[in-house]
């Protein structure tokens, strides 16, 4: 049986005859006999009376109509999504955000998908990495960006598009360390520190930089995922903020001494070898031009890891 043989079927209920019937579906009369002949010999009994010129259904013969044309609307109807789905007019998009590109990016591609793919379903999902990439691997998301140094090395992750974005000690303008020439790290520890949580790179590098004191576990007080909210308790505060500059253009970043000269390393993460959705181009989109540092060089320009190896959050900046 296929959709094609139903299809016949259901112009014959339309038409009413043999002749109109194989001019509507392009077909001679006695190739149209033919296959109408071949699903009743598949189903067992006849679908048909002749009666005179006319074609009557028997009781058979309206139970498949039924059917068939549920079916054959089922299809035509999968049919249509699917190339909706292939051009972008409509499908799903499942996002993880670590924090700092969930603050670059998040406010984008919501009012992206509003104004401009309203067919589209989009899901985001917050949280840690290594969460992330679980529920990538069970395919309940399509792709993370994400801190791609806090990756652990897999054959079956793809990361593309990283870029480099400079990362600092920032606090609000007005703050009393904002206009000094040169800040240590004992007069930033007088202040509430805030911050994601960061790699043990990244606490290595704070440690080789300003000594054991500077480990996020002793300095770090206010810490939290969502860095948005992070940066508005900063704005309030006295609060410093060790993040990504481009998150909270507003804040001042501090001139430390000796310089922490740290960079953060966001990318996009996919399954290796899985066919992506369109809506992801989105995606892909937003990331080359938002993943950056402001008048600096989009992530598309930027050197691309390759698949199966991780990259990184802070990390001493070259040069």
């Amino acid at each position: 049986m296929t959709l094609v043989q139903l299809r016949h079927l259901i112009a014959l209920a339309e038409h009413r005859t043999l002749a109109a019937a194989a001019v509507a579906v392009h077909l001679t009369q006695p190739a149209l006999s033919r296959s109408i002949k071949s699903l009743e010999d598949e189903l067992g009994q006849p679908l048909l009376d002749r009666v005179g010129r006319r074609l009557e259904f028997t009781p058979l013969g309206h139970e498949v109509l039924a059917h068939a044309r549920q079916m054959v609307a089922d299809a035509d109807d999968l049919s249509l999504r699917c190339r909706a789905l292939a051009e972008g007019r409509s499908g799903a998009l499942r996002v993880g955000l670590g924090s700092g590109p969930g603050a670059l990016l998040m406010d984008a591609l919501l009012e992206q998908v509003a104004t401009r793919h309203a067919g589209w379903q989009l899901e985001v999902a917050r949280g840690g990495t290594a969460q992330l990439v679980e529920r990538l691997r069970a395919r309940a998301l399509d792709a993370l960006v994400v801190d791609v140094r806090s990756l652990v090395p897999a054959p079956d992750l793809q990361v593309e598009g990283v870029s480099e974005l400079a990362a600092g000690f920032l606090v609000r303008p007005g703050h009393p360390l904002a206009g000094a020439r040169a800040v240590g790290f004992e007069a930033v520890r007088a202040y509430p520190i805030a911050s994601t949580p960061l790699s043990d790179e990244v606490a290595r590098r704070l440690v080789q930089r300003y000594g054991p004191q500077a480990h996020p576990g002793t300095c770090v007080t206010l810490r939290c995922e969502e860095i948005a909210s992070l940066v508005r308790a900063v704005e309030r505060s006295d609060a410093v903020l060790l993040a990504v500059k481009a998150v909270a253009p507003q804040l001042v970043a501090l001139r430390m001494a000796p310089t922490l000269d740290a960079t953060a390393r966001f990318g996009l993460v996919t399954l290796a070898r899985r066919t992506p959705p369109a809506t992801l181009a989105l995606l892909r989109e937003l990331v080359d031009a938002r993943l950056r540092d402001a008048g600096g060089t989009p992530a598309g320009e930027k050197r691309r890891a390759a698949p199966g190896r991780p990259a990184a959050g802070l990390r001493p900046a070259r040069g």
